[in-house]
């Protein structure tokens, strides 16, 4: 039979056929390749095979004979069939039995040649298989499902392990790969081939060899991945940029300026940012910065040199309450400055030029001046990058917690393709190493490692239900001085269609339940106020003002506050539903407090107890958001840390992301490869592999 190639459709390979061929479709197996890929998660250890007579007792064994007597009986009560066979190999006699396979009657003839492996248990003196795998042998098939090391796949309704292996065995002794990663790489870490590491995967001799299959595999997606991010960097080098120089003396009259000192870690994030915009070609960074670390202020300070450079700087958030948040906070820090601000949303076109000079505008007489350049620095949400807006000079942009714009959407940002601003994303989520390394490897890092001096931090307990009335009378001490407290829910309402089927949100509490609950109940002698993805922009806009200015004491709200929104006057948080939560998450809620002087208290209410609250508790105890985000991904792995569906990432990649030595060489190889051959001239090969590669990736 000639060779078959990994393009192949898979019912065109003989003995497939269309009826297997479909079945496959429905773990997304198409082609010979999607079925190579299609790794086994464990393998099932059948290589230990003996003559009847040396059994043991719950030895897991393979046993070759003869069948001698096949029997089929149905159970009076519960109508169960039951399938027994009696095998004989010279040395002794052996049962197996199978429960409602009433079909394998017909398949389990007398006289025929059998594998049988599986555990052994003892019927008396005689030796029982229950459930075993078998196999029909003849002398010119090679056994496939017993005798030795055996995969077990991930499977489907009507997909089982052993129809897998059928149909690699179909495809596998045919294939003829080619090799694509580089032979230094192969040599370097003593990887098998690819058409070896195949073989060694789905028919291992041993599970030394499927382990060296498995890192081959592991390390190739992971090298894969870089090199897409080293060949971003690599295109991102070949563009121009506005070179944004800086007087020392400026920065440092804008430090004076500020009502607060900057930290250590601020003033090195900031120099690095610096660094980058007096560059000649693009550049992207990822700040990274626990919740309340003064991100956003490190950036302004970025925008304002920008802004005197002559150049323009744009800020994305991602909603409305945040954008108009971030103008705030920077016409605040800065009121005396003369360059010309603007915030621009779906519903706000507003522009200040220092000293109280701020004014409603229409959108198109703002879009104008942010087209003539007099508008420098622009706050918005993605509607700054609609087709009516355009830049004079764009040379920066800022994105909070949106990890990518390449090329292409720099491109169409400032409507040229020649010169592109510089990138940076803000991130308040942390990220351990080994996943900002692998997924944001284009990106260069930047950590905030400091919290503002006058910061305390914030006291964070795990409240039982028969805790809770203490809570609520310690909040109401707290509101009666002047203190505000957030209430965060897991759901709007009750009836929530989206959440009926999850047995988790049974008993979440709702926004709206709670609301009319805490207005009447525990703090029906204060002002609370509701907030929630459902309503209004104008709603949650005059909300978050209200409560802000302080005239709304309790905000009973959803995750919508899970980002950026500064309150300091907020001293007290409730999270009800706790554990419905992700630590990431929980962390992003808690940072919504302790952003001022006083002592701050988050209290997390759950009905869950024990290994449950193991979670939770990490939150209590961790001393910041690196340190939890670590023990999130030891606790949940990398594919629930990201959200395998939404990280766009491999099966195997992901379970690699928990091997940094084998993430640092990936990288390291990527990286390198590609300072010395940017364009792969030398490995056209891999950079065909590469190419179809990258449309399989999505990794935001």
């Amino acid at each position: 039979m000639p060779s078959i190639e990994l393009s192949t459709q898979l019912r065109d390979v003989k003995g497939v056929g269309n009826k297997f061929a479909s079945s496959l479709e429905k773990l997304h197996i198409h082609t010979v390749k999607d079925l190579l890929y299609h790794f086994p998660t464990r393998y099932q250890d059948f290589s230990d095979v003996r003559n009847i007579s040396d059994i043991d007792e719950n030895a897991t064994v393979t046993i070759h004979g003869v069948i001698t007597k096949t029997s089929i009986t149905r159970t009076p009560r519960k109508h169960m069939y039951i399938v027994q066979a009696y095998v004989e190999d010279g040395t002794g006699k052996a049962k197996a039995v199978w429960f409602n396979q009433k079909y394998l009657i017909t398949t389990l003839k007398k006289g025929s040649s059998i594998n049988i492996s599986g555990k052994v248990s003892f019927d008396g003196k005689t030796p029982q298989f229950t459930s075993p795998e078998f196999e029909i042998i003849s002398s010119e098939k090679t056994p496939r499902h017993t005798g030795k090391l055996i995969p077990i796949y991930p499977e489907t309704k009507g997909v089982t392990s052993r129809l897998i292996r059928f149909v690699i065995g179909k495809v596998l002794p045919f294939i003829q790969v080619k090799e694509f990663l580089p032979q230094h790489i192969i040599q370097k870490n003593s990887f098998p081939s690819l058409q070896d590491s195949f073989h060694a995967i789905h028919s291992p001799s041993s599970l030394d060899e499927a382990e060296a299959a498995f890192k081959r595999f592991s390390f190739q997606e992971i090298f894969l991945i870089q090199l897409t991010q080293a060949f971003e960097r690599y295109k991102l080098s070949q563009h121009k940029a506005y070179i944004s120089s800086y007087a020392p003396e400026k920065i440092s009259s804008y430090l004076t300026s500020l009502p607060f000192e900057l930290t250590a870690s601020q003033k090195e994030v900031l120099y690095e940012i610096l660094e980058d915009m007096g560059r000649t070609h693009p550049t992207s960074r990822l700040v990274q910065g626990d919740v309340g670390s003064g991100k956003t202020v490190v950036v302004a300070l970025a925008s304002l040199v920008i802004a005197d450079n002559g150049f323009q700087a744009v800020f994305m958030a991602p909603t409305e309450i945040l954008a108009r948040q971030h103008f705030l906070t920077f016409t605040h820090l800065f009121p005396h400055t003369n360059t010309g601000v603007a915030l621009l949303t779906a519903h706000h076109a507003i522009a200040f030029f220092g000293d109280g000079l701020e004014t409603e505008l229409s959108k198109k007489d703002l879009l104008s001046y942010i087209k003539k350049g007099s508008i420098r620095i622009v706050f918005g949400t993605h509607a700054v990058i609609q087709k009516d807006v355009s830049f004079k000079h764009l040379a920066l942009v800022v994105v909070d917690e949106q990890h990518r714009f390449g090329v292409e959407q720099r491109s169409r940002l400032t409507k040229q393709k020649d010169i592109l601003p510089h990138f940076i994303s803000m991130s308040a989520t942390p990220i351990p190493r080994t996943l900002s390394l692998t997924i944001f490897g284009d990106l260069s890092l930047s950590t905030i490692t400091e919290l503002p001096k006058d910061r305390k931090k914030i006291k964070t307990e795990i409240v039982p239900p028969p805790k809770q009335p203490a809570v609520y009378e310690f909040i109401r001490s707290e509101l009666d001085k002047g203190h505000q407290c957030f209430v965060i829910c897991p759901r709007i309402e009750a009836s929530d269609e989206s959440e009926k089927k999850n047995i988790l949100f049974l008993d979440a509490v709702s926004v709206k339940e709670e609301y009319a609950r805490l207005s009447t109940g525990e703090f029906k002698n204060y002002t609370v106020g509701m907030l929630h993805g459902q309503m209004k922009s104008e709603e949650k806009a005059s909300v978050m003002k209200q409560f802000k200015e302080g005239s709304i004491d309790v905000l009973v709200s959803t995750s919508i506050v899970e980002v950026g929104v500064d309150v300091p006057n907020a001293t007290t948080m409730i999270i009800e539903g706790a554990q419905l939560f992700g630590l990431a998450q929980l962390h992003q809620f808690r940072g919504r407090i302790g952003r001022g002087t006083e002592q701050s208290h988050c209290f997390l209410f759950t009905k869950t107890s024990g290994v449950q609250n193991k979670r939770l508790k990490a939150l209590v105890s961790a001393k910041n958001g690196f340190e939890l985000a670590e023990i999130d991904l030891s606790l949940r792995g990398p594919g629930q840390f990201l959200g395998s569906e939404q990280s766009g990432m491999p099966d195997l990649a992901m379970k690699a992301l928990s091997d940094s030595q084998l993430i640092s060489s990936a990288h390291k190889e990527a990286f390198g490869l590609i300072q010395k051959d940017p364009t792969l001239a030398k490995y056209p090969y891999l950079a065909t592999y590469l190419s179809l590669f990258k449309k399989s990736l999505h990794l935001e």
